[in-house]
């Protein structure tokens, strides 16, 4: 009896220990992080730091003085140097550190042995990123951040810069208009697609912005955040209508930058200006984001009259793509697929667009319209998009780099109650006015009625 207790006292709190850090890794990762892994992971790579390094190939030679000062302090034998390592700095997804190279490493290196690292110290993910010459950053990432995103709770973000996705390294995607003016995203049905677009336009409500939206599923996706909108087309005669006046409203503001630029011997330097950004604040245009969703309903045509009108809206739109940058003009343009077999001008329109996001896509050509120009490696990563994780997508520039990214749940009644809130900063654009959509009237909220109603007295 007296063994069955101490059995219970010692082992019956051991098993709920063990029982609550199992359900903690499951449900609740982070916590378990911040408690279990952290301590485990940072005694792991400080105790096997050089063995670890030294089985990458991740070592040099020592030099020749330390040589000379081990073999005259001590007897022990000459192992080859790892890379200085800088302090552990945790963090609740992980952990980073700093690794100053040995004389002829490169970050690529140790970049091909992250792999190796991430097994040697029991994290998710290992990441590599150059800090400056001879300096890189090790990106330990504890746990599965894209399965259940949470998004960091500092973001640095200004005008223009919205953060909508958690990358694979636990970093925040922030989709930044001034530096990726242009941009296309591709995905299924139930890949994601909307959510994104959804989290761009919540983002972008309350800054100074017109948003401007085309869609051509008879407006289901964007009229819901009618009352942010300064112009919405749910069709492609609407569409035909509404961008030769964007196109006219981009003109316009050259012809502002051209009367500014009308250079003077006096002129400060600082005055002189190429783009609507180096305008005075008072004279500088308000900037425009124009979301266009199915693309492929642009380009589609049943008679010779919608191909004349089909030729003149992918020129505007290409237009708008090479020269709206300096302008203050910006495309955002989905569809589920995108490639020459549109027609005339596809091809030309997607080089315009710099940025890429991919969402889970029905087919591998899908997936190389949108990468297979810009990271021919990415479009493997992009078709391995499982169908259970909406919101997963590759994202990739034209610099060549790419990551896996995962947008976080946004209901639309939230979405669309943000634009709500934020229908005052609509500018004004008279040339727009003619197609701002008609939004609905709120029903005037009344005094709760009485649950019981009254009853005349009687005897």
């Amino acid at each position: 009896m007296t063994d069955l207790t101490t059995l219970l006292e010692v082992g019956g709190p051991v098993a709920a220990l063990g029982g609550g850090a199992a359900y903690a890794r499951t449900k609740h990762p982070g916590v378990y992080w911040s408690t279990v892994g952290l301590p485990i992971s940072t005694a792991r790579l400080l105790s096997s730091y050089g063995s670890v390094m030294e089985a990458c190939g991740l070592t040099v030679a020592p030099s020749r003085l330390r040589m000379l000062a081990v073999k005259a302090t001590t007897r022990r034998e000459v192992r080859p140097v790892p890379p200085r390592r800088g302090i552990i700095r945790p963090t609740s997804t992980g952990l980073r550190l700093r690794l100053r190279l040995a004389p002829g490493q490169e970050p690529a290196d140790v970049a091909a042995s992250a792999e190796r690292l991430r097994h040697a110290w029991g994290v998710h993910a290992v990441y590599v990123s150059t800090v400056k010459p001879g300096v890189v950053e090790l990106r330990l990432v504890g746990f599965d951040v894209l399965r259940r995103v949470r998004m960091p709770r500092k973001i640095d973000s200004g005008l223009l810069s919205v953060p909508v996705a958690l990358r694979e390294d636990a970093t925040p995607f922030v989709r930044k208009y001034r530096t990726i003016p242009h941009q296309l995203t591709l995905g299924a049905t139930l890949s994601g697609k909307s959510m994104y677009l959804r989290h761009l336009i919540a983002g972008l409500a309350p800054q100074p912005v017109a948003l401007v939206g085309i869609d051509c599923k008879r407006g289901v996706e964007l009229a819901p955040f009618a009352p942010r909108l300064s112009a919405l087309a749910t069709d492609p005669e609407q569409a035909a209508e509404l961008l030769p006046v964007l196109v006219k409203e981009m003109e316009d503001r050259y012809d502002l930058i051209k009367a500014r630029q009308d250079i003077a011997p006096d002129t400060p330097a600082e005055e002189i200006t190429s783009d609507v950004w180096g305008l005075p604040e008072s004279e500088r245009p308000v900037p425009l984001v124009l979301f266009v969703d199915e693309v492929a309903e642009l380009f589609l045509v049943a008679t010779r009259k919608d191909e004349e009108r089909r030729d003149e809206m992918v020129t505007q739109l290409i237009r708008l793509a090479q020269l709206g940058r300096a302008a203050g003009i910006y495309l955002e343009v989905c569809g589920q697929r995108f490639g020459a077999e549109l027609g005339k001008g596809a091809t030309m329109l997607r080089a315009q667009l710099t940025g890429r996001i991919c969402h889970r896509v029905n087919d591998e050509a899908s997936a190389k319209m949108a990468l297979g120009d810009i990271a021919p490696e990415a479009v493997s990563a992009a078709c391995a998009i499982a169908p259970e994780r909406p919101g997963l997508a590759v994202a990739g520039d034209t610099s060549g780099g790419w990551s896996r990214i995962r947008t976080p749940y946004l209901s639309l009644g939230d979405a669309a109650e943000t634009c709500r809130e934020s229908a005052h900063l609509v500018p004004d654009l008279p040339a727009l006015k003619p197609f701002r959509p008609e939004v609905p009237v709120r029903p005037v909220e009344t005094k709760d009625s009485p649950v019981v109603w009254p009853r005349p007295v009687t005897d």
